[in-house]
């Protein structure tokens, strides 16, 4: 079993983040040819050179839909560290979509949140999942020990990521404690998935994702039982596999 699903786990490794965009944007460019309407979205440094390559492409989405994996509780969508923000500056404002969503992180009822987000996804089955990697293996905001059939829901954030995020607040207090994120059992459900990680502090969890137990501890070691998943990877993330 864990043999059969390892092969349907594609990767590719490339010289450097510059590499990657480029490669990145293949896998969007061939999902749309093949007739991908909604692309599921992320965030973070790693899909920047991914979405510059989109943005800069003659690609059209003007017809399609993104949905992305999710979203701080308590940032309103124009704060500079919503991810909202970062989607209208690292794509949406160059390509604007027929419908971009992304969790409310202003909606105080995460009962009524997470299962409107969870309506949309399933009345919008997602082509083409793009995913970050955590260092421990975490994808969205998905910590090791995550149920691997969990849906939407809100996530406590780990301390490290709160002091992590500690830097881009004027002070302590405005730091979020809590987002909404996509569950494993969301992001499984996808057509496709395109995992994207460099840097040597991601090999252990990439040689555990790629060659490891399909475990909790590692959320993404679930991808090892999806059909049809990509992973790009600089060689430094590469380094740890056999």
């Amino acid at each position: 079993m864990m043999q059969q699903a390892k092969t349907n786990m594609h990767v590719q490794v490339v010289q450097n983040q510059t590499a990657g965009g480029l490669a990145g944007f293949k896998v969007f460019e061939n999902a749309l040819d093949n007739g991908a309407q909604v692309l599921g979205l992320a965030t973070g440094s790693t899909p920047v050179t991914i979405y510059d390559e989109l943005a800069a492409s003659d690609l059209d989405f003007s017809r399609l839909t993104s949905i992305n994996l999710d979203e701080y509780v308590g940032l309103t969508a124009d704060h500079p560290q919503s991810y909202h923000y970062f989607m209208q500056q690292h794509l949406f404002n160059a390509k604007p979509f027929a419908h971009s969503f992304v969790p409310d992180g202003m909606n105080p009822d995460a009962d009524e949140e997470t299962q409107l987000y969870d309506a949309l996804i399933k009345a919008n089955p997602i082509d083409l999942q793009l995913l970050g990697l955590g260092q421990n293996g975490h994808i969205g905001f998905n910590e090791p020990g995550t149920d691997p059939t969990s849906t939407t829901h809100k996530v406590a954030l780990t301390e490290s990521t709160i002091e992590a995020n500690a830097r881009f607040f004027d002070n302590a207090d405005e730091v979020p404690r809590y987002a909404y994120s996509m569950g494993i059992g969301s992001i499984l459900k996808a057509k496709q998935i395109l995992m994207v990680a460099y840097g040597a502090a991601k090999a252990d969890a990439v040689a555990a994702m790629l060659q490891g137990p399909v475990t909790p501890d590692v959320p993404a070691s679930y991808l090892q039982t999806h059909p049809n998943v990509t992973v790009i990877l600089d060689q430094a993330a590469a380094s740890k596999l056999n």
